[in-house]
């Protein structure tokens, strides 16, 4: 199972990424372990606001590429809806990622 997550930083900003350990992942990113990403170690991460899974690291790699190649406005109203299919339903088959519950990540 691969997951492809959005943090939000202490800068308003918001950071995409993958993994296949979402809890080890997430302690890296906000803990600013050596192995977190250069992004989050400037920049803090400090909530998740998303989480999807999906089958492989192809399918994963390609939803984080086109979330990453949105606008910042698209991406907050993806957060806000999580309308995959409207902002990337001709890139994507959306039906390939599930939404997980944020609040049942516990980090």
């Amino acid at each position: 199972m691969y997951y492809i997550y959005m943090l939000r930083c202490k800068d308003n900003s918001i950071y995409t990424g993958i993994t296949v350990n979402l809890e080890n992942r997430m302690k890296e990113h906000f803990s600013k372990d050596k192995n977190g990403a250069k992004y989050t170690k400037s920049h803090s991460a400090k909530n998740i606001e998303c989480v999807w899974k999906t089958q492989n690291k192809s399918l994963a790699s390609k939803l984080e590429y086109h979330i990453k190649k949105l606008k910042k406005v698209q991406k907050e109203d993806l957060i806000l809806k999580n309308n995959l299919e409207q902002l990337l339903g001709e890139k994507i088959d959306y039906n390939n990622y599930k939404l997980i519950n944020k609040k049942y990540c516990k980090f």
